[in-house]
């Protein structure tokens, strides 16, 4: 198996990594203007505030965009290439977009789908798979 490259936890993006770590994927909402934001940070973009919470999402979403390096830009992932990273919009928030790989399964490997048959616009649902040091990802499966 290959090895992960694993995030840097901080102050900002450890409430991400613990809902992952419980299989949930929560996005940071201001909780003065109400608005998703992704990646996190400590103050609202709109309004300036720095009082947050992670509401939990249904994980349901949307194929915006996707790639596959030739050659990897990770030399980690240099063994798996070619490999897909594909950009998902959430159902709750379109302008939430997150990065990940599409899988046929959540333990297969990132290079398991064959890049041709990646359709942007295709629906998708988040499924999560264990790496080292207790850290979760978040991945995503095609679904009808």
């Amino acid at each position: 198996m290959t090895a992960f490259l694993l995030p840097e936890l901080d102050g900002d993006t450890t409430p991400f990594w613990e809902a992952t770590a419980r299989h949930e994927l929560a996005v940071q909402r201001c909780n003065r203007c109400r608005r998703l934001r992704f990646p996190p940070r400590p103050v609202c973009p709109w309004c300036n505030s720095f009082e947050s919470s992670w509401p939990v999402m249904s994980g349901r979403g949307t194929i915006w965009s996707f790639v596959v390096p030739h050659p990897p830009l990770l030399p980690a992932y240099a063994d798996l290439a070619p490999y897909n990273v594909i950009v998902v919009t959430l159902d709750e928030d379109p302008t939430i977009r997150m990065l990940g790989n599409l899988v046929p399964a959540p333990d297969a490997p990132i290079n398991s789908v064959d890049a041709a048959t990646i359709e942007i616009g295709a629906a998708v649902q988040v499924v999560f798979q264990e790496a080292d040091e207790g850290v979760v990802f978040p991945r995503w499966i095609l679904t009808s």
